[in-house]
């Protein structure tokens, strides 16, 4: 498929009512409106071409940017890219979904979930911790840094109530996924989400609700999925 073809189909598949919707969470006006179910669609025709992938994402329209995600290699993408896509990226499901979920499959997700969390940037530092949720998710807990990721659940612990909006929102899921994920930090990352206690976050003009850690780690307990990894984080 062509790029062209793509973006035909991308408005075709569109509806109003999602996209206001998704611009009720933060979606610019541009998008389509197009569901994720339906965007999975066209991952098996996409993910052949990765020149057309990098094309997808440099659109900006986030319908195609998500679609991007969804197809890209991240065993192959290059770390400039993934830097460039984290800048671009204009809403929160693009920054905190799409890109973080791409680079924590990749050979470079240390490096940039170290590098973002640091960002002036609101999106990119969401980006970095939300990088680090999934990294940690997926990862075998002998390869993943234990001291360090102790050490961010002290800074999240210090400083997550005087941080950026979406960025106090990406650090709860990071303490949420290191209780759930990481077997030998849970009694940590319990503690951590005790004392942080509850996380505020301005979630526009949505329904949606901030998670509370310590009952959502609660729940993966209770389900049995305590330091069960996931296949891929990419969805």
């Amino acid at each position: 498929m062509t790029l062209e073809e793509v973006m035909k189909r991308l408005e075709a598949m569109g509806s109003e009512s999602t996209r206001q919707t998704l611009m009720r969470h933060g979606m610019p006006p541009a998008g389509y409106g197009v569901k994720v179910g339906d965007l999975k669609k066209l991952v098996k025709p996409v993910k052949g071409d990765q020149e057309l992938v990098l094309q997808l994402y440099d659109t900006g329209i986030s319908d195609a940017m998500y679609l991007a995600g969804l197809t890209v290699n991240p065993k192959t993408v290059a770390k400039e890219t993934l830097q460039a896509w984290a800048r671009k990226a204009d809403w929160y499901l693009i920054a905190e979904y799409t890109v973080a979920s791409a680079a924590a499959e990749s050979p470079h997700a240390l490096e940039l979930a170290r590098e973002w969390i640091d960002s002036p940037e609101e999106l990119v530092a969401a980006c970095g911790w939300s990088t680090w949720a999934n990294y940690v998710s997926i990862t075998p807990d002998e390869h993943l840094p234990a001291e360090e990721l102790r050490g961010l659940l002290e800074r999240v612990q210090a400083s997550i109530h005087e941080e950026r909006n979406r960025v106090r929102y990406t650090m709860n899921g990071f303490v949420i996924s290191v209780g759930g994920y990481v077997a030998p930090l849970h009694e940590e990352a319990v503690q951590a989400a005790a004392a942080i206690g509850k996380v505020r976050v301005n979630m526009g003009g949505t329904a949606c609700k901030v998670p509370s850690a310590p009952e959502y780690i609660a729940r993966m307990i209770s389900a049995g999925k305590l330091g069960k990894k996931r296949k891929t984080c990419i969805c």
